[in-house]
């Protein structure tokens, strides 16, 4: 039986968005090294949920240990709508997972009351 060859343009389709990449880790090189992988991360939350954003506000998206001892959270804060980590922006939690919001947006509405 004959051999198929494959094509090579799968193999650039996996790298096509790397061009991309570079222009956004020039950006994290100051960074630590966990610290750039969760902007990363982050932005790619936003683009894969996209419009749905404003739909899931509030939610928690993924939740990740870095070690034994600490956690991380990957949610939608529900006042500025942006995603958000609880090691980087911090996290007021709500019981019900439905209103939670990050360390900035909590604290003005502690001011605010």
């Amino acid at each position: 039986m004959a051999r198929t060859r494959k094509s090579k343009s799968s193999k650039r389709d996996l790298y096509a968005s790397f061009s991309d990449t570079t222009e956004e880790a020039s950006e994290d090189a100051d960074l630590p090294k966990d610290e750039a992988g969760r902007r990363k991360i982050k932005r790619q939350y936003q683009e894969l949920l996209g419009i749905r954003i404003e739909k899931l506000r509030g939610r928690i998206l993924n939740r990740e240990r870095s070690n034994k001892t600490i956690e991380g959270i990957y949610f939608i804060c529900a006042k500025c709508l942006k995603v958000c980590h609880s090691l980087d922006d911090g996290l007021a939690e709500d019981p019900a997972n439905q209103n939670n919001q990050c360390g900035k947006c909590s604290k003005g509405r502690t001011a605010a009351a």
